[in-house]
């Protein structure tokens, strides 16, 4: 802190420039002393006995899922058949009737026309599918590898 002495008579009228460091040390020397207690009570574990409970594991009822592939030609795939924009939405539909919860898994080529995805999407969304799934293949050199 800066504490000036405004007083004419001794000459002296520029402010003091030293830091008073006795509160800064005092703090830390407390906040050292905290750590150095509470530091062993962090690594120590206390022993619970839980219950035990007999249970039967969820089902999951797994919707039908389209595999559906975009090539890099722009041909649309619903599993291994070449399909073209009428008959995929028809399939779209159909698959809608038989299970409202399908799913499509959207597979395309990295190099693909967006278009040909995009109307892919566009007839999944006329037919009535709303969940829409991206397979992609992680870079080999990816961090998670």
């Amino acid at each position: 802190m800066a504490i000036g002495q405004f007083n004419p008579s001794n000459g002296n009228q520029g402010p003091n420039a030293e830091i008073n460091m006795t509160p800064l040390v005092d703090v830390m020397l407390v906040l050292l002393i905290i750590f150095i207690i509470t530091a062993p009570l962090m690594t120590h574990s206390v022993n619970v006995e839980l219950p035990r409970a007999a249970s039967n594991p969820l089902s999951h009822d797994r919707p039908a899922a389209l595999q559906v592939s975009v090539t890099l030609e722009g041909a649309v795939m619903i599993g291994d058949e070449r399909v073209d924009l009428a008959t995929m939405e028809q399939r779209f539909r159909e698959a809608i009737a038989r299970d409202p919860k399908t799913e499509m898994h959207l597979k395309a080529d990295r190099d693909a026309r967006y278009g040909a995805v995009a109307e892919t999407m566009s007839a999944a969304h006329r037919a009535g599918l709303t969940r829409i799934g991206f397979i992609t293949q992680p870079s080999p050199d990816s961090p998670g590898r």
